[in-house]
Order: C-alpha cells, then sequence, then structure tokens
C-alpha cells in the first residue's frame, strides 16, 4: 500500500481548512465535515483556534483511500504562523496550494510558491472558492505562469460566480502537455497516435520533477470539485517512495507537549522503522548526537489519536518519550536539508508575570512553547526581572497570551514590540583569541572574517589547519563553539552575512582540554568584530496594499513617510494595487492605520522583505544576556562554569 503524505499549504482565509475537513470526509474519518466559523473543524483543535477561527499550529490527519494511505499535514494560512509551515515542508512528498478565486494569489502565497521552487518541490494548486462573486481563474493562471509555475489546467468549470458552478476532470491530451514535454511535442506535430497510458505516464513524470503545476478548481465549502481533487492526487501525485531510504532516517518537524505523555515529537521516516520501547539515535543540524527511549508511537487525527505501536518507511507518526528532541533533529542517517525560510521574527517583546512570584514558572512555560515554536526563543537570565521573547507580528502575541492563560493557567504583562535588528562586520578583518592561562588549559584560535551581500547568511569554512598543529576534534569544537556565539554581536544583535574562514589555530598535547576551544573562539569572533566595527541592518517589510482609486495619494504618501519606496501603481477597474518596501521600525501599526483611515476599503498585506543598512546615523543596541567575551576574565569563568548567569 502507498503512503502519500501531503502539506495543505494557503494564505489566510484561502479555505485550506475546510478543504481538509473535505478531505477527511471523503476518506472516512469524519461523520460530516466541519465549519471553521462554528469551531467544529477536526484540524483546529486548540480552543485559541476554535475561538478565532484560524489555524495557528500545524495538524496531521490520516486516512486510507484507493489503496492508499493519506497523511494530511493542515498548515496556518496567517503569515504570523509560518514558521509552522516552513517546519512541516521537509516531512512532505508534495504541496496542495490552495489560492481563494476571488482574491487571488497573495504575498504570502507567492512567498510558497518560491520556497516549493527552492526545493523543487512537486505540487498541485487548487483553485477554491469559485461559487463567490468576483472568482477570476484566467487572471490566476496568468498570475501562475507570471511566477514561473508552469499551471496546466486539469478541471473544467461552469457556472464560476454562483452556487450553481460545476466543475469536471478534463482528460489529460497531447495538447495540454505538448508545452511541457518534447517527446509528447513532437508525437503531437506529427499526428502520432499516442497512448493514453503514455500520456498518464508523462503527466506524472513532469508533476513529480516540479516541471509543471496542475491546477483544479472548486469550492470546498460546497464540496465541488474535491472528489476529483483527492482522485488526482492517489493518481497522479508522488508518494513517500520517491524519497525513501535504505537505511533509518527520518526528521522531527513537529514538538508538542501533553499533559499525560510529556514531549510529543512527529516525525517523517523516509527509512528504516521504529517500534515502542526502541532507542532512537538522534542527530541535531550541527551534527550533535543523543539517544532517547520511544515510550509510545501515536497517529493523529486533529485532537484525537489511536496508539499504533509502530511506523514504517515513509510514514507519519507522533513519538513519546524522547526528551532530547528537537525541532529538525534528524533520526539515524540525516536527511537532505530545506533551508529556506518562510518565518522571520523581526519584533522582541519583554514579558513580566502578573504575579512577580510566578516570575520562574512564566520563564518554563514560555521555554516549552519555544520547543514547539523555535522563533520565539524566549530567554532569560537569572537576576533580571523579565523574559525576552522574539515574535514574528502582533496575532502571534495574542495567541501566545492565550496559550499561557489556557494550558499554564499564567498571565504576563508584555511590553509594546521593539525592532530586533541584526549586526554584520563594517569590513574584513582577523578575530583572535589566545588562551593559554590559568593552566591547565591551552587553545588558539585566529578567524578571517568578512562581510558578505544582504541576505547571504553565515559561511564557514574550516579545515585548512594541518592536524599535527591542530587536531581536527578541535577544529570542529571551534566550528561548533562560532556558530553558537553569532546571537549577539558588539551591539548586542544576531549576526549575519559574514564568512568566518578558520585560518589557524593551535593545541597543547598535554594541556589543552577538549572544551578549551568553546572558551576561546568566541573571545576570537567578539575581538575580531570589535575591532572591524559591525554595521546595523533593520528589517524590511513589502506591502502589498489594494483600495479604492482615490486612496492612491494617501497611500503613496504614507510610504514615503513611512521612509519607505514604492512601484507604479497598479490600477484595475475602480481599485488599485501598490507595493512598496517599509522599514518595519516605521510601519508597525500600519495596517490598523490604513484600515482606520479608508473605513476598512484597504487591504493591505505584509510579508518580511529582507535587510538593509541603517541609514539615520542611529546605532540601537539591546542589553546582552550573560557576560561578554570582550570581558576576558568574567567571559572565561563563566564559560568554565564558576559563575552562573543563564536559569
Amino acid at each position: 500500500m502507498s503512503i502519500r503524505n501531503i502539506g495543505i499549504l494557503a494564505h489566510v482565509d484561502a479555505g485550506k481548512t475546510t478543504l481538509t475537513e473535505q478531505l477527511l470526509y471523503l476518506g472516512g474519518v469524519i461523520r460530516s465535515p466541519g465549519r471553521v466559523d462554528d469551531g467544529t473543524t477536526t484540524t483546529d483543535s486548540l480552543s485559541v483556534e476554535r475561538q478565532r477561527g484560524i489555524s495557528v499550529r500545524s495538524a496531521t490527519a490520516s486516512f486510507t483511500v484507493e489503496d492508499a494511505v493519506v497523511n494530511l499535514i493542515d498548515t496556518p494560512g496567517h503569515v504570523d504562523f509560518a514558521g509552522e509551515v516552513e517546519r512541516c515542508l521537509c516531512a512532505l512528498d508534495f504541496a496542495v496550494v490552495v489560492i481563494s478565486a476571488p482574491d487571488g494569489i497573495r504575498a504570502h502565497t507567492e512567498n510558497i510558491l518560491r520556497v516549493l521552487d527552492a526545493y523543487r518541490m512537486p505540487r498541485l494548486v487548487f483553485i477554491n472558492k469559485i461559487d463567490r462573486a468576483g472568482a477570476d481563474t484566467e487572471g490566476i493562471l496568468r498570475d501562475l505562469s507570471r511566477l514561473g509555475q508552469h499551471p496546466i489546467l486539469l478541471s473544467k468549470t461552469t457556472g464560476i460566480g454562483s452556487r450553481d458552478c460545476t466543475v469536471r476532470a478534463l482528460p489529460v491530451t497531447a495538447e495540454l502537455l505538448a508545452d511541457h514535454d518534447d517527446d509528447i511535442a513532437e508525437r503531437y506535430l506529427a499526428d502520432e497516435e499516442i497512448p493514453q497510458a503514455l500520456l498518464e505516464a508523462s503527466l506524472s513524470s513532469r508533476i513529480a520533477e516540479a516541471a509543471l503545476a496542475p491546477v483544479l478548481c472548486g469550492s470546498a465549502m460546497l464540496g465541488i470539485g474535491v472528489p476529483e481533487l483527492l482522485h488526482f492526487l492517489i493518481t497522479h501525485m508522488p508518494d513517500s517512495a520517491v524519497r525513501s531510504s535504505k537505511e533509518l532516517s527520518g526528521v522531527i518537524f513537529k514538538i508538542e507537549h501533553d499533559s499525560v505523555m510529556g514531549k510529543t515529537a512527529y516525525v517523517r521516516l523516509f527509512g528504516g522503522s521504529l517500534k515502542s520501547r526502541d532507542a532512537v539515535p538522534l542527530v541535531s543540524a550541527d551534527g550533535r548526537t543523543a539517544e532517547d527511549k520511544i515510550s509510545q508511537i501515536r497517529r493523529f487525527n486533529g485532537a484525537k489519536c489511536t496508539d499504533t505501536g509502530a511506523v514504517g518507511t515513509g510514514d507519519i507518526a507522533a513519538l513519546c518519550g524522547l526528551s532530547h528532541a528537537r525541532t529538525g533533529m534528524y533520526i539515524g542517517t540525516p536527511a537532505s536539508r530545506m533551508d529556506a525560510a518562510l518565518a522571520h521574527p523581526f519584533l522582541r517583546v519583554q514579558a513580566v508575570p502578573t504575579d512577580p512570584v510566578q516570575l520562574t514558572e512564566l520563564a518554563g512555560a514560555l521555554r516549552e512553547l519555544s520547543e514547539e515554536e523555535p522563533y520565539l526563543d524566549a530567554k532569560w537570565e537569572n537576576g533580571q526581572s523579565e523574559i525576552v521573547v522574539n515574535l514574528t507580528g502582533s496575532v502571534q502575541l495574542e495567541i501566545l497570551i492565550s496559550l499561557l492563560r489556557e494550558r499554564y493557567n499564567l498571565t504576563a504583562n508584555f511590553s509594546p514590540p521593539s525592532v530586533i535588528y541584526k549586526e554584520t562586520p563594517a569590513r574584513a578583518v582577523d578575530g583572535f583569541a589566545s588562551y593559554t592561562m590559568p593552566k591547565p588549559c591551552w587553545a588558539v584560535v585566529r578567524l578571517g572574517l568578512e562581510p558578505l551581500p544582504r541576505g547571504s547568511g553565515i559561511v564557514y569554512d574550516g579545515g585548512r589547519v594541518p592536524s599535527n598543529k591542530l587536531f581536527y576534534r578541535y577544529q570542529e569544537h571551534i566550528r561548533q563553539s562560532f556558530f553558537d556565539s553569532l546571537s549577539q554581536g558588539i551591539a548586542g544583535w544576531e549576526i549575519t552575512d559574514m564568512k568566518a574562514t578558520l585560518l589557524d589555530g593551535e593545541h597543547h598535547t598535554i594541556h589543552t582540554h577538549p572544551l578549551d576551544f568553546f572558551v576561546c573562539t568566541p573571545m576570537a569572533l567578539m575581538n575580531g568584530l570589535a575591532s572591524a566595527g559591525t554595521t546595523i541592518l533593520e528589517p524590511l517589510l513589502k506591502l502589498r496594499i489594494t483600495a479604492p482609486m482615490e486612496y492612491t495619494g494617501r497611500i503613496l504618501t504614507d510610504i514615503t513617510k513611512m521612509k519607505g519606496e514604492y512601484d507604479t501603481p497598479v490600477t484595475v477597474g475602480d481599485s488599485v494595487t501598490v507595493e512598496g518596501i517599509v522599514p518595519v521600525a516605521e510601519s508597525l501599526d500600519y495596517t490598523v492605520r490604513l484600515a482606520s483611515a479608508t473605513s476598512g476599503k484597504a487591504v493591505c498585506t505584509p510579508v518580511f522583505a529582507g535587510y538593509r543598512p541603517l541609514t539615520d546615523g542611529s546605532r540601537p543596541t539591546t542589553p546582552r544576556r550573560g557576560p561578554s567575551p570582550l570581558d576576558r576574565s568574567k567571559w572565561i569563568l563563566y564559560a568554565r562554569g564558576a559563575m552562573q548567569d543563564k536559569l
């Protein structure tokens, strides 16, 4: 029996959870489809999801149809929870991208498609809500082509824009495939008769290569077009065998906490099998290892679960008992990484419990929530009265407050959001540190540091020092410590867009302790940054604003006042669409202000748009957590465990 692991991806309000309900209904999981507005959907199991009518956590559900096991992952559509989508991608065989026929391709949908392109992940596009007024399937097909998706429409629709709409699957013909398969095109132009089996095989092959995107239409709310979609998923989309491995290999893509079973790790298994009581080898992205024992293996349908006792190649399951598990860890042999980002936390708040006695309890709750959503990255040091939490948007903060109250019975006061900046070296420089006192210790490190273009991230080049001068295991310690040290630069911000090269180093066969290079490397890095100086980078947002024509002047003026830039407005009928890039710091409340100024007639969709150097001469800083490696004596005491600051 084949297995298909499917992610339902979309911009908020496109109807992906409603589509998931219809698929679960057709799969026999539920007796009738639930409704988002009624809070009765299977995959929106959190009370906050049911109350607000949006998904904030990914959820899995499984069923069997047409001799195939289907594992559905329903992901959040709101951009504030894009981290959930990002983490699920590594578990998928293909994605179903849902687009609202009246709303068209939104900015977040474009980002999803770009990430799928980066991974060369097969995808199917479902144009939903064709029963709604303003449905424009032709416009969506044109936009898909503009975005390089190579769409191929495989359903015939009638009555678009009314509840009487119908959908009929189109046969796979040579004419449809001629633009996507050279062999089919040659036969078609030569008027050859092409066997239907060959056409079907060509379609499936091109989909698996992500060379084209099949497009189907329907109305998930009315159940129109969904049976045709499900049949197509089983017939033409790739199954889990395309990513199978002969060795034990899996990836943990989601962490939850159960009140009875404790930490629950959701895993996609590429190879091998696991059963309850098995010892599991865990490997982190930086190569560090741990081992835990599985206490139970579960399969989930929303909030409901069953104990399966085992999981095999190609399947998805939830493993209980893995206390060391973290999102992104591998089980057994690491699989290929998927590093393209959808989420970018660019805001930071300080949290203080309403009752000061509950500070430690609040820190524990936020740490647990950070395991489920790593981008929160909650931090607290002993002696401080507040906890620092990162955010991707204001809606995420509202959900965080609700989760603290409902799950932990905690209330907290949060400061107004502040902007998270980043740092990069101002020029190329060598960073050097020698740690040879007090004995026993001996570690010498020289790193070459140089700035990289925006968006490059961190590049590390090691392994150039001969082993007789610096053992390779110590060179690995330097690499690990280097990456551990990037979270705080000279001004306290995370370091990015930098290349580091291990130029030189030295150990002592008698005096060197394995941990010495974890003490020395941060000093070398910070010494180099202090010598070069750092450039502060500010986060940017791309705004896509659609409004009545009469507001064009106001919108352009607003973008200019926010120190932003905009493209030429695009007019369609009586409305205008403006795209602009603005600094986050200048636009924190712009969506609210615009809605107020236009009486809700303008729609503004913000998405992260990268970083740029600050140009106003300011140099914002953030308090450092823990001692700085620039304070040599205090840092050595801290790094050697003689002084404790962190909880």
